[in-house]
């Protein structure tokens, strides 16, 4: 059997910094592994975002300036969103994106930037500092260790009913304090890992996708797609 995803690529013309347009690239190659096509569309300024017209989502991360346009527009799509992810329905969220799921985050000059308030974090801004290079964190839940690349500001903290997607073996991670990186909250899976993240870590990507199939097709028989996750190919 041949599966569709219908994928919303959130401010896909404005969000679009350090390649992470390449996790797009990344769940294509592994859902043809899973015998899924996904059919991507930009959803971006004055176009809605529609619960039930998405299987998936992305939502990347862009400079200050695409960043504040956005938490302006975004507010339109916040009840269709916020739904979307109460229904279970998976988003990939990197840096920007991240924050913007979240209540707020402090810009570079100090001003609050709101998001939607549809994961229980907020963001604070360092001064003078940002968190770069080379990072490492272990997911206890799955005993995966994934690997990439941090450059950000921000300083998130996690709230209720959100766990981290990984503990930091080596690197910044969210805060620089608690040795947390990213967040996971029912199928939302955020994180600072730019380079794109899927790319080093196809095992997370496989997940993704398969969380995705199982809500769409409740019925459906995934064994195939699940022995690609506990037998990885790359």
């Amino acid at each position: 059997m041949k599966y569709q995803l219908k994928l919303a690529h959130l401010y896909g013309d404005l969000l679009n910094t350090y390649g992470d347009i390449g996790n797009i690239l990344v769940l294509q190659y592994y859902a043809k592994q899973m015998d899924t096509d996904i059919d991507v569309k930009v959803v971006s300024l004055e176009q809605d975002f529609k619960k039930d017209a998405f299987d998936l989502a992305f939502f990347g991360g862009g400079q200050d300036f695409e960043q504040a346009i956005v938490s302006k527009d975004i507010q339109r799509m916040k009840n269709e969103l916020t739904a979307f992810i109460e229904d279970d329905g998976p988003i990939l969220a990197i840096c920007g994106g991240y924050q913007l799921l979240g209540h707020y985050y402090i810009g570079a000059h100090g001003e609050k930037i709101e998001g939607i308030h549809a994961l229980d974090h907020y963001t604070k801004s360092q001064d003078h500092n940002r968190f770069i290079g080379d990072i490492t964190i272990k997911n206890e839940e799955f005993n995966e260790t994934y690997h990439g690349f941090e450059n950000h500001n921000g300083m998130t903290f996690l709230g209720k009913g959100e766990r981290p997607l990984g503990t930091v073996i080596s690197g910044h991670g969210n805060n620089g304090q608690d040795q947390t990186e990213g967040a996971i909250y029912k199928n939302v899976w955020c994180s600072y890992f730019h380079g794109p993240i899927l790319a080093r870590n196809g095992l997370l990507a496989k997940r993704i996708l398969l969380a995705a199939l199982k809500r769409k097709y409740p019925q459906a028989d995934f064994s195939k797609q699940e022995a690609l996750i506990i037998k990885p190919t790359y």
